[in-house]
């Protein structure tokens, strides 16, 4: 978990400015039409400015703006005054500004550009926490506390346009999955005629690790305006910028908003890709996670470093009574069967594969254990919100194991793990529970080119390209379920620590789809869909992935 006194200022205030050259594309296209009042909701230091005075269509414009930071505010004033910008700068909370306008049902704006800045709802002030929800909920959308301030920042902005306005964004990508933009999504759905997405396979702000896009969005000019759908545009780096931002806007090919259920994933997809998800949905043999098994979160022990332990410090304190086998990392089980031999290989390595479970008080009779107890406290975990929370702090609750475990997070492609040894798991990995299937046939059977794509369509990513999934998103996954299954679970499991992920989900992908009746042809390029997708999370080459697929 990431706490706020571990950033950067620059962090905790998104201060990550715009590239000049994407600033101007952005304002050419935004030139396209009418725009004699514009809005810039985070200038910074003005670098939006300087693309304004250099669109020629464009330097007659009265620019609105604002900056929270005083020090950048005078910058982005004298910036203006310089290249002779019409702009009033103000210095101030966009948030609390637009509330007001939106309440009247203002839309003063023809076109809106800019930066919002990147900063988790948790690290913001207590105002601006408040001045986000009501943005939300004046705006009838839904409101979750693990948003970002980038999503309220652009509907706002959004909701000042003039119908026919547009709005031209650098974003972070995660703006197509994940879930605390969902509402965001929606409302640019329901508002937009035309949304064009410019997704690029480098990192344009390489600091952060935070993939970035541009949002191009053109409101309708009625109610009754056709929505054109929206499209994702994959580019390599800036190689766009050269060309008529318009004529780019208008040559994408858009997906209907209807089809994309919420999250914009699919839309990465090629047409043939998307038409083969929505044949292989409609067959019985493939199933959503929800309808075979079950899915709960690990143990959440509120302080892992502390509960999860190495034998090193077992034999120190004398916790031996109180230790359990666990896992909870990629690296505390390389394959897909986690039993005895694998706990004792991770014990060997010196990794914390113990689990301390203190059921009661009464443990503090033993002074050794009482002495490890007191060490927590003197790092003052007991003063955590989870544990402090029960009593006593040190007694973790919910403690049971499964027959099955998953991680959370995967590099490649997700995989459950059957759990032999019934060894816990925490909160970095979910408790399955099979319902209609034997728990090795599922296990088996999750690793092919289908359920690894149905993830990247359904989970989320950020920063250094890990994908995540919650509960909810497992749920979703599509699995296929064949009549039989004779997969030997021991070479599988062999394979998955030897082999590339790429060549295991083809060869057993072609055991377990074959028997669902989907083809040598449809399984090769679920192949290249996966691949596409998990390409672009890691940020590599189209070249260097289908490269890889050969080895």
């Amino acid at each position: 978990m990431n706490f706020k006194a571990h950033e950067t200022d620059k962090k905790l205030r998104g201060g990550y400015y715009t590239p000049l050259d994407l600033a101007r594309f952005i304002t050419e296209w935004l030139s396209i039409g009418h725009i004699g009042n514009v809005l810039e909701p985070s200038c910074g230091d003005g670098v939006f400015f300087e693309a304004v005075a250099s669109t020629r269509s464009s330097t007659s414009a009265n620019v609105t703006a604002f900056e929270i930071d005083t020090h950048e505010a005078q910058k982005a004033h004298s910036r203006a005054n310089t290249l002779g910008v019409n702009a009033n700068v103000q210095t101030g909370d966009f948030l609390d500004w637009a509330l007001s306008k939106i309440k009247t049902g203002c839309q003063p704006f023809d076109a809106v550009c800019g930066n919002p800045p990147f900063i988790r709802y948790q690290y913001l002030p207590n105002r601006f926490q408040r001045r986000a929800q009501q943005v939300f909920t004046l705006l009838e959308c839904n409101f979750t506390r693990h948003t970002n301030a980038w999503v309220p920042f652009v509907l706002a902005s959004l909701s000042l346009l003039r119908p026919g306005g547009r709005l031209g964004m650098v974003l972070p990508s995660e703006i197509i999955h994940v879930t605390h933009a969902r509402s965001l999504r929606t409302y640019l759905a329901a508002t937009c005629r035309r949304i064009v997405i410019i997704d690029p396979t480098r990192l344009w702000f390489r600091e952060t690790l935070q993939g970035a896009v541009i949002l191009l969005a053109e409101k309708r000019n009625s109610s009754s305006d056709r929505s054109e759908g929206i499209s994702i545009v994959p580019v390599n780096d800036r190689e766009f910028i050269t060309q008529n931002p318009e004529d780019l806007f208008r040559r994408a090919k858009t997906t209907t908003p209807n089809s994309l259920n919420g999250k914009w994933t699919r839309s990465l997809l090629d047409s043939s890709s998307r038409d083969l998800l929505t044949t292989i949905e409609d067959n019985s043999r493939i199933r959503r996670f929800s309808d075979i098994a079950e899915v709960d979160v690990g143990i959440v022990t509120g302080a892992n470093k502390f509960f999860l332990v190495s034998k090193s410090i077992v034999d120190q304190y004398g916790l031996h009574d109180h230790t359990y086998p666990m896992f909870g990392r990629s690296d505390h089980c390389p394959g897909i069967i986690y039993n005895r031999r694998q706990h004792n290989a991770n014990i060997a390595s010196g990794k914390p594969s113990d689990f301390i479970w203190f059921k009661d008080t009464s443990v503090t009779t033993d002074k050794r254990v009482k002495a490890y107890i007191k060490l927590g406290e003197y790092q003052n975990l007991h003063m955590r919100f989870k544990c402090r929370m029960r009593s006593p702090w040190y007694s973790v609750p919910s403690v049971y194991a499964t027959d099955i475990g998953m991680l959370k997070r995967s590099h490649d492609a997700p995989r459950l793990i059957l759990n032999e040894l019934r060894a816990f798991t925490t909160d970095t990995a979910y408790r399955i529970r099979s319902s209609s299937l034997p728990g090795i046939t599922l296990v088996s059977n999750f690793l092919n080119p289908l359920t690894a794509l149905s993830a990247e369509l359904e989970g989320r990513h950020y920063g250094g390209g890990v994908l995540e999934l919650v509960p909810s998103e497992i749920e979703r996954l599509l699995v296929p379920v064949p009549p039989r299954s004779d997969i030997d679970l021991p070479a599988l499991d062999e394979a998955v620590r030897k082999r590339s992920m790429i060549d295991v989900l083809v060869d057993n992908g072609r055991a377990v789809l074959s028997g669902v009746g989907v083809t040598k042809s449809e399984q090769i390029r679920l192949v290249d869909a996966w691949l596409a997708l998990r390409n672009r999370r890691h940020r590599v080459s189209a070249d260097l992935g289908q490269g890889q697929r050969g080895h």
